[in-house]
C-alpha cells in the first residue's frame, strides 16, 4: 500500500524505453533515466562444455571453444520474470527484477538473473516520513564492499578499439555503443563498452587466475556497475578470498578509476588455496 492506494508495478521492454504503469498513472522512461546498479547471475547448469576432456584450457584467450558454440545444439528455453525488490528514493526508485530460464522440455531451472535498476524520476509514490523498501533477498547476497587490504592477486588486461562492435553481435545494437553522435549526446566523448562486456572482462580474470581455468567452479556472479568503460582500456582486476566468495574490484588504468566492482560465489576452492 502506498498512501492508502494498491500500486501494481510491471516491466514492459520497447526499443530502448521501460514503461512503468500503475493503477494510477504511467511513466515512460527513455534509457538515459535508467541505469543498471547490479547484476546477479546464479548459475544452475552449464549449457555447454567449458573445459577439454583432458582439463586444459582451450585456449589463451578464451575460455570456450568456439567450436562448441557453434556445433552444440542448445535447448529451447523459457524465462519467468518477477520483480523482487522496490524502494522509494525520493526523486528516484529502485527496483529489482528477477528472471529464471528454464529448460522448455524438463522444466529444469538453467540460470536465475537478479538485476537492479535505478529509474530517476520514478520516486515519491510512497509517505516521505516512511518511504516505502521492500527487497525479497538479504543484502548480503546482492552487494559487498571492496576491502581495504592488498588484492590477493591483480589481473590487468586490454580491451579492443573494437570491443564495444563485436560484443554488440551478442544482441544488444543499443546505439550508445557504437554511434559516436548518440554517445555525444549521452556525455560522452566517444561509444563506451556494455557494461555486461566488462563484467565478462573481470569473472575471465577469476577464471583464469584463481580456477585455474575451470569456469565450472562459479556458482554465481555479481557486479556494481560504477562508471563507463571506452573501448581500448585497460581493465586491472583486483581480488579478495573470502571462503569460497571472490570479492573483486575492476578498474580503468588509464583513468585510475574504479568502474566495477562485486563478488564471485565458487563451488569450492583450489586445495592450494586452502
Amino acid at each position: 500500500m502506498f498512501n492508502g492506494r494498491k500500486v501494481q508495478f510491471y516491466l514492459q521492454h520497447r526499443s530502448s524505453y521501460l514503461t512503468i504503469s500503475t493503477l494510477s498513472h504511467a511513466t515512460q522512461l527513455d534509457s538515459a533515466s535508467v541505469d543498471t546498479i547490479t547484476n546477479y547471475v546464479e548459475i544452475k547448469r552449464y549449457l555447454i562444455p567449458v573445459r577439454s576432456s583432458g582439463g586444459a584450457i582451450m585456449s589463451d584467450d578464451s575460455m570456450m571453444n568456439p567450436e562448441l558454440v557453434i556445433n552444440h545444439k542448445f535447448p529451447e528455453m523459457q524465462n519467468k520474470s518477477s520483480i523482487v525488490g522496490l524502494h522509494d528514493k525520493g526523486k528516484a526508485a529502485i527496483l529489482e527484477v528477477e528472471a529464471v530460464s528454464y529448460e522448455k522440455e524438463t522444466g529444469e531451472p538453467l540460470c536465475m538473473n537478479r538485476t537492479t535498476v535505478y529509474l530517476r524520476g520514478a520516486g515519491g509514490f510512497s509517505k516521505s516520513s516512511q518511504p516505502y523498501s521492500f527487497s525479497k533477498y538479504p543484502g548480503n547476497q546482492t552487494s559487498s564492499k571492496t576491502p581495504k587490504t592488498r588484492p590477493f592477486v591483480v589481473h590487468e588486461e586490454s580491451t579492443q578499439p573494437t570491443q564495444a562492435l563485436l560484443y554488440r553481435l551478442s544482441g544488444d545494437y543499443n546505439p550508445l555503443h557504437s554511434d559516436p553522435k548518440v554517445a555525444e549526446v549521452a556525455g560522452f566523448s566517444r561509444p563506451i563498452l556494455h557494461g555486461l562486456c566488462t563484467l565478462g572482462f573481470a569473472v575471465r580474470a577469476i577464471i583464469r587466475t584463481i580456477c585455474n581455468g575451470d569456469a565450472n567452479l562459479v556458482k554465481a556472479i555479481s557486479g556494481r556497475f560504477l562508471l563507463h568503460v571506452y573501448p581500448g582500456e585497460t581493465l586491472i582486476t583486483e581480488m579478495w578470498l573470502e571462503g569460497s566468495r571472490v570479492l573483486y574490484q575492476t578498474k580503468v588504468k588509464e583513468r585510475n578509476r574504479a568502474v566495477l566492482a562485486g563478488f564471485v560465489d565458487l563451488n569450492h576452492l583450489r586445495s592450494s588455496f586452502l
